[in-house]
């Protein structure tokens, strides 16, 4: 339907649609332990229609306006995502996400992706607060926030129970005002 470039280097921004589920759960059998160290994403798909499940709750929230899903692509193969969650346009606040498989790490293809994401929620949406959320352990995570230029508001201690562990989870954000004087600033303003 529609592709958006992130770069010279062949990575595209895709919808994520429930017709996707095969490739979508062979890119989880891919990289299904290195995405689920610190979330459960897509851990429930574990067969075609269990994957077009997660898809379709996706789609859903998309109609409902409420989240949704966007595929990152490199070189043709599905290699993660980013997402919004929470999305809540009446109130002007969102969260958005990600995931990848390690075939997609070192690339900086989420920092592009979520710039993509943020500047539609400001510009096209009047979303005024956009967070980020990430158990303290995820470096990778964390550091795409401080690249979005967001700050870190605060921590939750323990509050995350995973994998038998009680993690904390860091509060990053951004607010509308700043997402456009950083934008105003860079290198990246023709987005």
């Amino acid at each position: 339907m529609y592709a958006t470039s992130l770069g010279d280097d062949g990575a595209e921004l895709r919808p994520l649609d429930p017709w996707h589920a095969e490739e979508f759960l062979a890119h989880l059998e891919r990289g299904r332990e290195f995405i689920n160290q610190y979330v459960p994403f897509g851990q429930t798909a574990t067969d075609i229609a269990s994957a077009r499940a997660v898809l379709q709750r996706y789609a859903d929230l998309r109609a409902a306006d409420t989240g949704s899903l966007h595929g990152i692509w490199l070189g043709g193969k599905l290699v993660g995502g980013v997402l919004f969650l929470n999305f809540d346009a009446e109130n002007a606040n969102c969260e958005v996400g990600c995931w990848l498989e390690p075939a997609g790490t070192g690339r900086g293809l989420v920092t592009r992706a979520v710039r993509i994401l943020i500047d539609w929620a400001v510009d096209a949406r009047g979303i005024h607060r956009v967070e980020w959320i990430a158990a303290s352990g995820n470096q990778p995570s964390l550091n795409v926030a401080r690249r979005l230029g967001m700050s870190r508001d605060g921590v939750q201690r323990e509050s995350y129970p995973h994998r038998g562990a009680r993690h904390d989870l860091e509060i990053w954000s951004v607010l509308a005002p700043e997402w456009r004087a950083a934008r105003a600033r860079s290198a990246y303003s023709d987005h």
